[in-house]
Parts: structure tokens; sequence; C-alpha cells
């Protein structure tokens, strides 16, 4: 070979070797972070036009996608509307987005998890259409429907719980959106939607069961210092604690009041059980500062309060503050001062209790199913931690049926049915309604469910609202839902 040939041929042997390392540079190194590019209409139109798997709850149907003549081809749709938006989310080919089930799904509804590989290469060996798997949830149509119509036009929230497994039977969160505005392929609705729900005050977008702002859970909180008490070995149901008209604070010139600003008993003193029963302030303030800070947040710890949550979407994590001395124990003992909980977390204290004191971790995905319907994963019920011992449990049981019985939470009786509750009025910011919180689990004797109930701005009651008046008949009417044939 010649000079001039082996130049020529050096120059396409480093042309070639070039040409390989960029398509090797753009084909593997690069790929995965090209395709995530926001503007890569391909990867975008690849995606959109996949048909992507339903999300189911019993024989309900939740969201599906339905076959269009656009350049999407398929249009994810929500035959149901607003009543599980706060499940499913939305997912927007306009806006690229997804949020609730269908972003923490995705990769199943898509049909690009690893678990779903082999059904890839069968579709691509055989030709068919690549499908995206199904997703089943845990919500019962029945509960949710029931807790949907219960909380009306309310805002606030509903959690529903099976106390045995952690499994979620309802969850809605109010006021909401139809996520089928979303999800339309017209930009311009779409965008208009989605800019109304933006600038709303009511904050419809977010999820007021599980994330957002937690609420303080006022008298709620009563439970966890309830169930601190019980587990030190220094109290019973029936130990005689302080319950004074009105208690002050140390190192405060203000004192914290009962609502009526009288003593919770004879000689201002009462037992355990009737100051949950009548839900006493002083009682738990003071007995809040006797137990400890360290005792108080070690046991809401035990509920779950401070620990990080997947459901699996993202559930923010309900708190118990440091306190910066007696005075704030003692309003945080009462469910008040920087106290903060989620209708999740409350669910939670209730279900641990019925649980003979287990907590159970909370699931929404119960089963997912390839196209095919073969079974891809299926939820185990894990323990999620263990809050309180059974006898302290049965104990907390027997409070919780005398608050329903003749206490503040009557408005939850299920008749022919031991119900097991709380109530919670939280006040909020100053000159505004309170919170109203109900808490609860049924049968008391064979827990099926467990619930909680927030409703904001007094409900329909205003200044006049409490959790018993306001959030317990909306809790009786969830879980009649479940305990009623």
């Amino acid at each position: 070979m010649n000079a001039p040939l082996r130049k020529l041929s050096a120059v396409v042997t480093v042309l070639f070797m070039a040409l390989f390392a960029s398509a090797t540079m753009v084909q593997f190194v690069q790929a995965q972070s090209l395709n995530n590019r926001p503007g890569n209409a391909r990867t975008v139109f690849k995606e959109y036009s996949r048909e992507r798997g339903p999300i189911v709850s019993g024989k309900a149907t939740m969201a599906t996608s339905k076959p269009t003549t656009d350049v999407y081809h398929y249009l994810r749709t929500y035959p149901s509307g607003p009543l599980y938006s706060s499940v499913t989310g939305y997912y927007s080919a306009v806006f690229g987005s997804a949020t609730g089930l269908e972003a923490a799904m995705s990769p199943y509804l898509s049909g690009t998890a690893d678990q779903l590989f082999y059904r890839r290469i069968s579709d691509l060996l055989t030709g068919r259409q690549p499908k995206g798997a199904s997703v089943e949830t845990t919500i019962d149509p029945k509960v949710q429907q029931a807790a949907w119509d219960a909380l009306g036009d309310q805002r606030g929230a509903v959690v529903a719980l099976d106390p045995r497994t952690g499994a979620i039977l309802a969850m809605v969160s109010k006021p909401t959106f139809d996520p089928n505005r979303l999800a339309t392929h017209d930009r311009a609705a779409a965008q208009r939607a989605y800019d109304a729900l933006v600038k709303s005050s009511s904050k419809p977008l977010g999820d007021r069961a599980i994330a957002g702002s937690p609420y303080p859970p006022g008298s709620t909180f009563k439970l966890v210092v309830s169930a601190a008490a019980l587990s030190s070995g220094s109290y019973t149901p029936d130990t005689q604690i302080p319950a004074p008209g009105e208690l002050p604070l140390p190192q405060s010139t203000i004192t914290l009041p009962n609502d009526d600003r009288q003593p919770c008993g004879p000689n201002g003193q009462v037992s355990l059980a009737d100051a949950l029963r009548i839900s006493c302030n002083t009682a738990f303030a003071s007995l809040g500062m006797t137990l400890g800070e360290k005792a108080l947040a070690d046991q809401a710890a035990r509920f779950g309060f401070g620990r990080p949550l997947q459901i699996p979407l993202t559930v923010t994590p309900s708190t118990f503050p440091d306190t910066q001395g007696p005075a704030q124990l003692a309003q945080a003992s009462i469910g008040q001062f920087d106290v903060r909980a989620t209708p999740l977390q409350m669910a939670m204290v209730s279900a641990g209790i019925a649980n003979r004191g287990v907590v159970m971790q909370p699931y929404l995905v119960k089963r997912v199913r390839s196209s095919n319907l073969d079974t891809v994963s299926e939820a185990v019920p894990t323990p999620f931690s263990t809050a309180v011992t059974p006898t302290v449990a049965a104990q907390l049981t027997g409070m919780m049926e005398g608050v329903v019985q003749s206490g503040t939470g009557v408005n939850a009786q299920i008749p022919g049915v031991r119900v097991a509750g709380k109530t919670g009025t939280a006040q909020t910011s100053p000159g505004q309604p309170p919170l109203a919180w109900f808490t609860s689990f049924a049968p008391a004797d064979d827990p099926k469910v467990a619930v909680a109930v927030v409703v904001e701005n007094g409900g329909g009651f205003g200044e006049a609202a409490s959790g018993g008046r306001v959030a317990a008949p909306i809790a009786r009417a969830v879980m009649e839902a479940v305990v009623k044939p």
C-alpha cells in the first residue's frame, strides 16, 4: 500500500472511530439524560402514546386510558372525577406531569418498571402493542363514597384504615379537583383549569389527608398523653389526677382553662378515664407536665410522629415539638402549641390502639398486575411500630368507649356496635373558628376500621363548633359503611 492510501486509510479509521465513539456516547452514555430532557418531544410522544394501565378500586375504575386520534393516541380519564382525586392525582400530557398514584406508580402504569422487563421483551418479539400494568388500590368504594358524602362541602379530610393490616379504605380531601380537566389534550382548557386551581385560596390541589401543612390535633392528642401515662406504670384509668377549673402555667402569667372554667371533678380531682371521657384540659395539661417532654415525645414517636412514611405517596411527618418550658409543654399536652398531625397520623393512633398496640404500615396499593393479569407485586401487611402493650391498648379502648357512650363523642354512637373514639377541638388563628376533630375505631371488641376526621373553620357551626358536634357524625357514617351490612 502506497503512502497516500495509508494516509487515507488512517483518516477513514479515525473518522470511523470518532463516529463510533459519538454514537456510543449518544446511544448509551447520554441516552437517559437526553430522554429525560423536558423538551424532548419524541420521548413525550412515546410515553403518552402507550396505553397506560388502569388504577382500580374493587370493581370501580379510578383511572383508565381511552384511544384518541391525536398525536398522543390515548387520553387519561377519571370516570368518577373528583371522588378519588386525592388518591389518583392526575396525569397530564399537556403539562408533562403527574401527581398522586399516577406519579408514585408511574413506572408500572406506563410499563417501564424493571419488574415488567420480560413482558416488554415479549411484546417486542410478538409485535404486541406495549401496555402498562394495572394498579389495584386498597380503597373500598363504599367507604370512600361514605366519607365523601359525609364530609359534604366542608373543608377538611377523612382517612379510614383497616387496623389489622394498615390498608387504607378511604382517603378524602376537600376542596378537591376534577382530574379530567387537567388530563385533557386541549392545551388552553388544561391551562385555564390549572391556573384556577393554583390561584384558589382553598388549595384544592393539596392533599389535606396526608400532606401540606398538618393541623394542630387538639384533644385527640390526649390519646397519646394517656398512652404515655398508662405505659409509665404509675397510672391506671382509675388514677385520680388534678383537674382544676383553671391551671396556672409555671413560669408564665397566663392560665390554661377548661371550656367552662369549672373543675372536672369533686375537689378539683378526676380519674384519668373520666378526664378523657369529658376531655378535661387542665387534667391533661397537668399530667403532661408531670410525665415530662421526653415521655410524651417518645410516646408520640411510637405512634409514628416524626417518622417518614410512603404509602407509596409521600406523607408529611407529624410533629411533637421541642418545648421551651412547662407552659409550652402543658399546651402541647392538649394538642396545641406546635403539635401538628395529619389525619392519617391520627387514624394510625386509633388503629394502633385497636390492634392491641401494634401500628401497621399504612398502604394504598394492594396489587400490581401486568397487562396479561399476572401478579407483578402484592402488598404484605407489615408492622410499623409497637406503640403500647396489649394491656395498655385494652385500657385505652375502654376509656375511648366511655367517650362515645357518655362523653364528648356520643354523636359517633352506632346502635348495636361498640365504638371507641376521641373528640378534638383545636384553636388555630385568633378570631378564626376552630378545627373539629374525631378519631375512632369500631367495633371496639373486634376492630375492622379506624377513622380520623378533621373539618376546618368549624364546618357549618363556626365558633360553636366542636369535634363531637361536627366531626363525630362524619366518622360514624364512615364506620357504618364498614360494620353495617
